[in-house]
């Protein structure tokens, strides 16, 4: 395991234990986040970074020993996030209906999972956006995180969501989730609209395509054309993917997934420890080094 530590030298109270269960995760920017909530709540906290395959385990051995290692929670990621609610008890409705998710929170009843990338999500909208409705939106990728992506698009009242996968009874079948869920209209798309996206309002890429460590790629073709008004990557490492390129030269206003691992890792780190990050505008400053961050008082 990849173990790091944030430090409050006065808090008395017990580490927090957690960690990251995953694939591709060796350049993620988890552990700082969580470390800087911990700060933020005057707690310590420590953050194992954790990949099934190097320990020569399943994914649900790597769960059962973080269990028995008194982890408080950890998260998962690529490609184990709809493989983990079939492991754990959904702790909410919406968890439940999508099928997938990216925080495990251990209790003395047992493992509970939630998706905090379908909250993150919501919330990053509409930091970004505010209230404007998303529209009409192709998402691409039906994965774990696509499918809180298009849950998220559902709540913030798309008036319709294509879905398009490799895999086409995986875009019917979670169409079929979000119809059943609150009844938003849903429909699998066809590769065919990937030429010409004048027709959608926004564009979200949701497979790892892109993603540091794989070729740099793009779910759209290179000669994609069309005017949309906004798109989001949900891979954020790195900041700049051929994806970002091609939506912004087609004029799309920009929603970066560094901010669905900002918000979704504040939400996590809110399940995991039980309190309330009061001020997550002081927990961003820290972890992009901002030179105006004041110093934060331990508590205890």
């Amino acid at each position: 395991m990849t173990h790091a530590t944030s430090s409050s030298s006065c808090s008395t109270e017990r580490t927090l234990r957690l960690g990251l269960i995953g694939g591709n995760i060796t350049e993620t920017r988890s552990p700082v986040l969580h470390m800087a909530c911990g700060l933020a709540i005057g707690r310590n906290a420590t953050y194992d970074l954790i990949i099934p395959k190097e320990r020569g385990l399943s994914f649900a051995q790597t769960l059962a020993q973080c269990a028995e290692l008194g982890f408080d929670g950890v998260n998962v990621t690529f490609p184990y996030k709809e493989e983990a609610l079939r492991l754990v008890a959904p702790g909410t409705p919406v968890v439940a209906a999508m099928g997938s998710t990216n925080a495990v929170k251990f209790t003395a009843q047992g493992p509970r999972a939630f998706n905090t990338d379908h909250s993150g999500f919501v919330a990053a909208y509409r930091n970004r956006f505010g209230a404007q409705a998303p529209g009409r939106v192709l998402v691409l990728g039906t994965g774990g995180v696509g499918r809180a992506v298009a849950f998220g698009l559902a709540d913030l009242g798309a008036s319709e969501i294509v879905l398009l996968d490799t895999d086409l009874s995986k875009a019917v079948s979670l169409g079929g989730a979000i119809m059943t869920y609150c009844g938003a209209k849903v429909i699998a798309g066809d590769p065919s609209m990937l030429r010409d996206l004048s027709g959608f309002d926004g564009v979200v890429n949701c497979t790892p395509l892109g993603m540091v460590g794989k070729p740099p790629a793009s779910p759209l073709p290179e000669d994609a054309a069309g005017h949309i008004g906004w798109a989001f990557d949900a891979v954020y490492t790195p900041l700049h993917t051929p994806f970002r390129a091609q939506v912004e030269r087609m004029g799309a206003r920009f929603l970066s997934g560094y901010e669905l691992y900002f918000h979704q890792g504040v939400d996590a780190f809110e399940i995991f420890s039980e309190r309330k990050v009061e001020d997550a505008d002081w927990v961003r400053a820290l972890i992009t080094h901002s030179p105006d961050t004041p110093p934060r008082r331990a508590v205890g």
